[in-house]
């Protein structure tokens, strides 16, 4: 019997805990939720965040889901109540579990606008470990260009120039990839920073935090990484987003257009 899991996002950012989640185990069937035709959440203000989180609530809640994963940051900040309230099975998110695994004093967070603005990290961080210095760094153009079905890396590297430098110079200790995308592009961000400065993926603690909720049974012995029971699903744009699934995730799979019934 396996566990039902959805996942949504506004794109691709979710592959990561995607990603995190199928290295790990395969008793799971996954639905992909990708409201492509909103991207990005991260400069959308705060109601319309909460009028999409009941609308995702929506089509999730005829799937029978033992577990939801939020993979994007900025519906995590402002609508996690709204999630939970309606959803009513365990939901587990990034910002939460990735403030249990914070170890040092100075924590740089690179986010959207609007997660930012929610202090949303700052009151999971604060509420942890005493006495943190946390700076967070508004990226508004991140996504957008992580999004591209091909990479711009000369815009790249001039965008996370200017995002990481305001961070580095307060002498960071750790460093939150605050969105879900940015861990698609770690091992360039790796290269920009000093190697004593930790930079953290919250997918990898939100699936360990899954994992201690959802024990692993002990007759399933990992094997390799598959993606059979993955269901995709988008707003719009589902062509382009089979190329992005073949680019990210090296496979093909159908993708299936759905309405969520919004104007925002």
């Amino acid at each position: 019997m396996k566990l039902k899991i959805g996942i949504f996002d506004s794109g691709i950012g979710g592959f990561t805990i995607l990603n995190s989640l199928m290295k790990t185990r395969k008793d799971v069937e996954v639905c992909y939720l990708a409201d492509t035709k909103r991207i990005p959440f991260g400069n959308k203000n705060f109601k319309d965040i909460r009028s999409i989180a009941e609308e995702i609530c929506t089509f999730f809640e005829d799937k029978n889901l033992d577990a939801l994963l939020i993979a994007c940051n900025t519906t995590n900040a402002c609508a996690l109540d709204i999630l939970e309230n309606k959803l009513r099975v365990p939901c587990f998110d990034l910002i939460n579990s990735v403030s249990e695994i914070v170890n040092k004093k100075i924590i740089g967070v690179l986010a959207t606008q609007t997660t930012v603005k929610s202090s949303y990290y700052k009151k999971a961080l604060s509420s942890k470990k005493e006495n943190l210095k946390i700076f967070q760094q508004e990226c508004p153009e991140l996504v957008s260009e992580i999004e591209k079905e091909k990479l711009n890396f000369n815009k790249l590297d001039y965008l996370t120039d200017l995002y990481l430098r305001p961070l580095l110079d307060k002498n960071i200790e750790q460093l939150i990839l605050g969105c879900s995308h940015y861990p698609l592009i770690y091992d360039f961000l790796r290269k920009k920073i000093d190697s004593n400065v930790e930079i953290i993926d919250p997918s990898l603690a939100l699936i360990k935090k899954f994992n201690k909720s959802f024990v692993i049974p002990k007759t399933d012995s990992y094997q390799s990484l598959s993606y059979e029971h993955l269901k995709f699903f988008v707003t719009s744009e589902k062509d382009e987003f089979s190329k992005k699934v073949e680019f990210w995730l090296e496979i093909n799979k159908e993708i299936r257009l759905v309405n969520l019934r919004s104007n925002v």
